[in-house]
């Protein structure tokens, strides 16, 4: 059934999806789906010892999987003499080196299993944010659904239900946009797709109407979409939706000041995960906090400094690096994932034996270079003060193509004046003393990616953290 909504054309298309939808939830999801759901209702409340005996075990068999059957490992472990019984705990990982995004586009076929067959790869791409989508394979049917799995098990810490109404206000295409219709059903999952390509204030009452009809128990957003929805309702005394329990967020760095604004328009939670592409380490939020909450049964994730030591200490930046243990088909062992965290050695009042990133900072391509190459953090920069200029924008995009200078992209209202130009700039220089210059540029329209994000900062800078 699912091949066939792939492959059929549009005018067959939508019956198929309302015939699939019939299908309970209980078959439709499959084995695979249903094993890691019901094993994470578990595990998600074993003991730290009991979550680190599971990670051994897991560490144990992926590396002897790897020797054998994937020949880049082989090369790896053999040109250092070692054997994978020679990785005896987390420690002994540091003995492997990292693996690279040149490495993997370098190296792909080598790095797929020998004993996988051409009929069970299936080819994924990344986004390209740093400027090259990678190309890698994961297990037909089998990747897909376990992530499925960990992604509502996540939801459900926020009262999701499989089967609940939601709101998806992500990159999808919907074919009837030209005609002025911005939405479209999903009878599979019960979901109302919006574009996000055609929010503008011409368009966003209807949304909101549309919405307002629909009843969502949630709404699945990227930040910076959900964003321009809340600015809008806020500028011009919008209701919120009585019937919303909870935003989830996913596919883009959440900042501060955008979960403050969506909890003050929805008067509900607005929640938020970290995963990617790359299917290597997941952490997310939970009922009681706002802590990242790793995942310890998704793979083995260590944060690490510039000079390469691993970071244990409370309120540490680091870059994330993950083994992960849902891919067999091209195993990940040691990812430098450029992505980067602050690590936290609290214990969250949830109950649950995870290790806690206190924040997400982003990309590698989400600092800015100042004028003595020190990297600077958005939040740093911009999103730790106050701006009177900020209510007074529709949207907002920072520009960098040379070191200790920054644009600031903005698409004004009519109120907006020179003073509130003056106000960002001054604020954000002096917010780092002065190691970067700020030009504020009034422009008409922000691009967005293919995938329809709004990226926050376009970095053409090329950025290395450590060696």
């Amino acid at each position: 059934m699912r091949n066939l909504i792939r492959k059929a054309p549009p005018w067959i298309n939508k019956p198929i999806k309302y015939v699939y939808g019939l299908i309970p939830y209980e078959k439709r999801l499959g084995k695979v789906f249903w094993d890691t759901y019901n094993f994470l209702q578990e595990s998600q409340w074993w003991s730290k010892e009991q979550l680190e005996e599971y990670q051994t075990r897991q560490l144990e068999k992926l590396l002897k999987h790897a020797y054998e059957n994937v020949p880049y490992y082989r090369r790896v472990f053999n040109e250092r003499g070692l054997k994978p019984k020679d990785i005896q705990d987390f420690d002994d990982l540091k003995k492997l080196p990292y693996l690279t995004k040149e490495i993997i586009r370098n190296n792909l076929k080598d790095l797929v299993a020998q004993n996988y067959s051409r009929s069970k790869l299936q080819y994924s791409t990344t986004g390209g944010s740093t400027g090259i989508p990678m190309g890698f394979y994961n297990e037909k049917g089998v990747s897909v659904a376990k992530e499925h799995a960990f992604i509502v098990t996540l939801w459900n810490r926020v009262g999701y239900k499989i089967g609940d109404k939601c709101i998806v206000l992500r990159g999808n295409t919907i074919r009837s946009a030209n005609k002025g219709k911005f939405w479209e059903y999903n009878p599979i999952n019960k979901d109302l797709i919006l574009s996000s390509y055609h929010m503008n204030d011409k368009t966003l009452p209807m949304y909101i109407t549309k919405i307002r009809e629909f009843k969502p128990d949630f709404i699945q957003a990227y930040p910076s979409t959900i964003t321009l929805l809340a600015r809008f309702m806020k500028q011009n005394s919008v209701k919120p939706f009585q019937s919303v329990k909870a935003i989830l967020c996913a596919s883009e760095n959440l900042y501060t000041w955008q979960t403050e604004l969506l909890k003050g328009v929805f008067k509900c939670r607005v929640w938020d995960f970290y995963g990617l592409t790359e299917r290597v380490a997941l952490a997310g939020q939970c009922e009681k906090s706002d802590y990242y909450h790793i995942q310890p049964e998704y793979g083995i994730v260590e944060l690490i400094g510039k000079n390469g030591n691993i970071l244990f200490n409370e309120g540490e930046l680091g870059e994330i690096v993950a083994t992960g243990f849902n891919n067999y088909a091209c195993p990940f062992i040691r990812y430098r994932t450029q992505d980067f965290a602050i690590l936290s050695n609290e214990k969250c009042e949830c109950g649950r034996n995870y290790r806690l990133f206190k924040k997400i900072e982003g990309r590698l391509q989400d600092f800015i270079i100042a004028n003595d190459k020190s990297l600077i953090t958005l939040t740093a920069l911009i999103f730790a003060q106050h701006f009177d200029a900020f209510g007074k924008i529709k949207n907002m995009q920072l520009y960098q193509d040379c070191v200790g200078e920054v644009i600031v992209k903005i698409i004004p209202t009519n109120n907006f004046l020179k003073e509130d130009s003056n106000e960002i700039i001054k604020k954000m220089e002096s917010a780092v003393s002065g190691k970067i210059k700020v030009e504020v540029k009034i422009v008409d329209k922000i691009q967005r990616t293919q995938s329809g994000k709004y990226k926050f900062l376009i970095q053409k800078l090329p950025i290395k953290f450590g060696e």
